[in-house]
């Protein structure tokens, strides 16, 4: 049975309601990334961050699974599966599968300054304590630019040992999963990229589905799960 390792971005919780980088509508849009997404920004402005933080907190908390995510909770229920998130709105886990989740999760907080992590409260504030050292340096536990993913490793190990990888609903413009697709077909794993449009990286796959995730990710599944 192949071994599938599926890498998630933005794209695919578009259609929940969730903005992505590129949404003119979205939060994004009302921010610099450079003052909200990097430890500079938190430094220079912590309530800002904050207050973003708080916003997309209580977007994903509404949020609910599209179609999208719940055919991939399917998969991971009948065949081995590894899904790899860049999301931090924990949809994966509300339709029933599990997620590496390489860039954090809304969800948790952290301290900056003795790497407690704990469950993040609706509301977060720069005078917020560390309850492991009391220090107020709470953040969120989101990977910013500049900043290293979580659980490399585990996920070099994942791409080494898959038969079949998928990128859905992912730009094609942040690394290190941007390379994902090289190192998988590097191992001779079959690449598949489900998207709305075409990304940077398109030319690296074997093949290419596009459209909304809503419709082609169940399509894909069923196409597997069928044999």
């Amino acid at each position: 049975m192949d071994r599938i390792v599926v890498l998630t971005g933005a794209g695919l919780s578009a259609e929940s309601g969730l903005g992505t980088f590129r949404d003119a509508e979205g939060l994004w849009a009302q921010h610099r990334i450079e003052d909200v997404a990097t430890p500079e920004g938190f430094a220079r402005n912590p309530a800002l961050v904050h207050e973003f933080y708080n916003a997309r907190r209580a977007q994903a908390a509404a949020a609910q699974p599209n179609a999208a995510h719940r055919a991939l909770a399917r998969l991971a229920g009948h065949a081995p599966v590894t899904l790899i998130t860049q999301n931090v709105d924990g949809l994966h886990e509300k339709a029933g599968a599990e997620a590496i989740h390489m860039h954090g999760a809304l969800s948790r907080a952290l301290c900056a300054a003795c790497g407690h992590g704990w469950e993040a409260p609706a509301t977060m504030a720069p005078d917020d304590p560390c309850p492991a050292c009391a220090a107020r340096a709470t953040r969120p536990d989101v990977v910013w630019f500049g900043e290293m993913p979580y659980h490399m490793d585990l996920i070099a190990d994942r791409l080494a040992e898959c038969t079949v990888f998928a990128a859905i609903g992912t730009s094609g413009q942040v690394y290190p999963a941007a390379g994902f697709v090289q190192e998988a077909a590097a191992r001779g794993a079959h690449t598949v990229e489900l998207n709305l449009e075409s990304t940077d990286v398109s030319g690296a796959f074997d093949a290419h589905h596009t459209g909304p995730a809503s419709r082609i990710v169940p399509q894909w599944v069923d196409r597997l799960l069928a044999g």
